[in-house]
């Protein structure tokens, strides 16, 4: 047996994304990978998507990130998208680590960078909540509008203050605003071009797929 060749077999040769999202619900998993995909797709990546891996909570999601980073190989990119919890300092803004390890004392693997780190600035709420096209087609004229948070430094806004806006503008909406399969399904309907306007993250995140897949 040749232990070589089966370092070689475990180098990983594919693209890899893993997002933070669908708990230990193999459904949820599957409906996280497919609002992440077609948000991808959407970005101009229909043709070179990378495999998406929903890794359930946030922990997991990271230490499932580290172990597939430490065997890719030269030619692919192994990508963490994670939601940030908290709002991210300007200087943070291209360091996402430095962020990350100040917030969860997580460290980078040896030999990954900056670029191989992406926030969802403060969450994924955060991405839904500033595409009201979006919100207004997927709720109809039960949706209250104003009770969203304000779109002007959004990302500036605590995760738990973006949440509730959403819960309070569809409270009256029979498919009322909930994390999990329906927080995925909008996820997908998102417009790359109306996140951007209000979401320096998100530019970011677009920023790094065209330049590393």
């Amino acid at each position: 047996m040749d232990p070589g060749r089966d370092r070689r077999r475990a180098v990983v040769k594919k693209n890899k994304l893993y997002v933070e999202g669908g708990g230990d619900s193999k459904d949820l998993k599957i409906r996280c990978r497919e609002g992440f995909a077609k948000l991808i797709r959407r970005c101009g990546h229909g043709g070179r998507m990378p495999a998406i891996v929903a890794g359930g909570s946030r922990e997991a999601t990271f230490k499932s990130f580290v172990t597939t980073a430490g065997h890719a190989g030269p030619q692919a990119f192994v990508g963490l998208l994670v939601d940030s919890e908290d709002p991210v300092a300007d200087a943070d803004a291209e360091k996402p680590w430095r962020h990350l390890k100040k917030r969860d004392h997580w460290d980078a693997p040896p030999g990954v960078t900056d670029d191989q780190a992406m926030l969802m600035t403060t969450c994924m709420e955060s991405w839904i909540a500033a595409d009201r096209p979006a919100l207004r087609a997927h709720y109809g004229s039960r949706l209250h509008e104003n009770a969203l948070p304000d779109l002007t430094n959004l990302e500036a806004r605590t995760r738990g203050a973006v949440q509730e806006g959403l819960e309070r503008a569809t409270r009256d909406c029979t498919n009322r605003y909930a994390k999990g399969r329906q927080s995925f399904e909008i996820l997908g309907k998102l417009d790359p071009d109306e996140l951007e306007p209000h979401l320096p993250a998100f530019v970011r995140f677009r920023r790094v797929l065209d330049e590393n897949i």
